[in-house]
């Protein structure tokens, strides 16, 4: 076993809990465990099991990586990314803060939530592939799919932690093995559909250089069975993307209904114009949009 050790600088005010929240949603504790302080979770990467141990500090994190084996070159610069989209630290709250202090509906939200970030999966294949199996309308039976997923591709670090599968491994299963533990075919099938394009190199997630998601975009929608919603989320939840547009998402449009306090949700084509004022900040306006609904 192989541990890499470093700290990250969490920026004033931060919001732990929003952190622990996201990454504790399945209470079993399969590929994710959390305290008051700490998170672990696991990953595959380049075909290694890696543990990630976060111990949470009032100015900074620590963090540990147990990889089951040695490291390839590059590996270290990978596992601090997927660190930061774990923490949330890909978008910065303020300048939509800025774009929204003097709106007389959003500002509002703001206030109710300072320092609201957006929490990240800690890879674009694992946002990616939660957007699919996770489009249910009982949370609970998605988060159930999820732990099946893991526990099919993914395989268990030393520690005894699940790891949450990369591409390679997802793509071989067959469907077969998803839809006998309740998945449905389609969902099963893009799936493995989408593990199979990248394991063979047809789809790449990787950002180009200077960060353009127009190109990602495009190819996912290529992708039978992926369609706006799973992409916009996927670029919210896996490349920390900071002007997606969740207008197809209920939850934001009932949030918009009980912003503006109307009888009925808007429909998607006047959520999508409403949320255009905020570019190029929609992402956190979705985020402020969800949380109100906490409120």
């Amino acid at each position: 076993m192989t541990a890499l050790q470093w700290n990250v600088a969490l920026p004033p005010g931060y919001r732990r809990g929003d952190v622990l929240a996201f990454h504790g949603r399945d209470q079993q504790g399969v590929a994710e465990q959390v305290s008051a302080d700490r998170l672990r979770k696991g990953i595959m990467h380049d075909g290694l099991c890696v543990a990630f141990e976060i111990a949470f500090g009032p100015q900074q994190a620590s963090c540990t990586a147990d990889i089951d084996g040695a490291p390839a070159p590059g590996m270290a610069a990978a596992l601090h990314a997927a660190v930061r989209n774990m923490l949330g630290l890909r978008i910065d709250p303020q300048p939509f803060a800025q774009l929204v202090a003097n709106d007389a509906l959003m500002a509002p939200l703001v206030a109710a939530n300072p320092g609201l970030r957006i929490v990240q999966s800690a890879t674009p294949f694992e946002a990616l592939t939660w957007a699919i199996i996770g489009q249910q309308i009982n949370l609970a039976f998605a988060i159930a799919l999820r732990r099946t997923f893991i526990e099919q591709a993914g395989r268990r670090h030393s520690s005894g932690l699940w790891c949450y599968p990369e591409a390679q491994q997802a793509a071989q299963l067959n469907p077969e093995e998803l839809t006998s533990r309740k998945f449905s075919r389609a969902k099963a099938e893009t799936v493995l559909r989408l593990a199979a394009l990248v394991t063979d190199g047809s789809l790449v997630l990787a950002l180009p250089a200077g960060g353009d998601v127009a190109g990602i975009s495009q190819a996912l929608l290529a992708v039978k069975g992926i369609g706006p919603w799973t992409v916009n989320y996927a670029l919210l939840r896996g490349y920390g993307y900071a002007d997606c547009s969740l207008h197809g998402d209920v939850a934001i449009r009932a949030a918009l209904q009980k912003l503006l306090g109307e009888d009925s949700k808007p429909d998607m084509a006047r959520t999508e114009q409403w949320l255009r004022r905020y570019a190029p900040q929609r992402t956190m306006a979705c985020a402020h949009l969800w949380a109100s609904l906490q409120n």
